[in-house]
């Protein structure tokens, strides 16, 4: 428990888990999805609301047409209007961290920097187990052509980690895979909706991001909040790839929903650089790693000796390689 022992105390926060006022159950997490206002939902900053809210709202939007095309551009505009905003902001985060962590060790000591060092240790164990379960994974799939599928998507792996961006490297990803034999329309169609929804090493930063500073907070949280934090971090999560430090405004708008001292992230700023080039590669791989099992299950061959697992029942038919 790498926040144990920081005591950090943020000035004014309250510090009581607002779900652990009643039973974790079913119905409570789902009464609590479904706003009774948009408009009291962002006033109280009730992220998986808002979710919610805009999911109904795009599908509606989706079924009316051209009629809610003014609707759309409008939404659309206002989002890249807060892209850059929040790139504004951005611009003075550097002197923000480096004043915060120098005021944090002289109030805290060395022992913030130990802690700091021990989470992201953790966290890139973490991470190298997902590699080892994503591999496992498609070597059911793909067979022995895992060897030349890694091989292949070392570069784009490597490119990601360095620039910190799982979008910088999605060219030479998707060049990889056509080249390792996945056609173009399944890699094409796979790996920009993996973008959105299989964001895994996003999805585990917010998870440790977030008990670390419960943690350090000195808040427990009990199964039954970790469960509930998983499934709003599980719908929060999507769509961050391409916006700037997009997961610490969800880690932000989670710490909200537990009332948790948001001025937790501070603890994290430091290090989220470094974080962020292990979570960007993770995400490419798992997406790429993904499209070739879904190649594989669509009955396409990788070459000679690359035989997966079984296709499915209606396609029984094709010759395998």
């Amino acid at each position: 428990m790498p926040g144990t022992g920081i005591n950090f105390v943020a000035h004014g926060a309250e510090t009581t888990g607002v779900v652990a006022s009643e039973p974790f159950t079913l119905k409570v997490f789902i009464s609590h999805a479904f706003p009774t206002s948009i408009v009291d939902a962002m006033a109280h900053n009730e992220i998986l609301q808002i979710v919610v809210f805009s999911i109904f709202l795009g599908c509606s939007l989706t079924a009316i047409g051209e009629k809610g095309s003014a609707i759309v551009h409008a939404l659309d505009s206002l989002a890249h209007a807060m892209l850059k905003l929040t790139g504004y902001v951005m611009l003075f985060a550097p002197l923000t961290v480096f004043a915060a962590i120098s005021a944090l060790i002289a109030e805290r000591g060395l022992a913030v920097m130990v802690s700091a060092g021990i989470f992201m240790g953790e966290f890139y164990f973490t991470m190298l187990l997902l590699w080892v379960l994503l591999i496992g994974l498609a070597i059911v799939y793909v067979g022995p052509c895992i060897r030349r599928l890694t091989r292949a998507l070392s570069e784009p792996a490597l490119l990601a980690f360095t620039t910190s961006s799982s979008e910088a490297a999605f060219p030479g990803t998707l060049e990889k895979l056509e080249q390792f034999g996945v056609s173009p329309k399944i890699a094409s169609f796979v790996l920009p909706i993996g973008c959105s929804f299989n964001l895994v090493g996003s999805m585990a930063y917010c998870s440790f991001a977030t008990v670390f500073i419960a943690q350090a907070c000195n808040i427990h949280l009990s199964i039954g909040e970790q469960i509930t934090m998983l499934l709003i971090l599980m719908l929060t999560s999507k769509g961050m790839a391409g916006v700037p430090r997009a997961s610490m405004v969800v880690i932000a708008a989670t710490l909200n929903q537990f009332n948790i001292p948001e001025a937790g992230l501070i603890l994290l700023m430091g290090v989220d650089p470094f974080l962020d080039m292990g979570r960007s590669a993770t995400n490419v791989m798992s997406n790429a790693m993904g499209a070739a099992m879904v190649s594989r299950w669509e009955g396409e061959h990788f070459g000679e000796g690359c035989r997966g697992k079984a296709l499915k029942p209606n396609e029984s038919n094709v010759a395998l390689p």
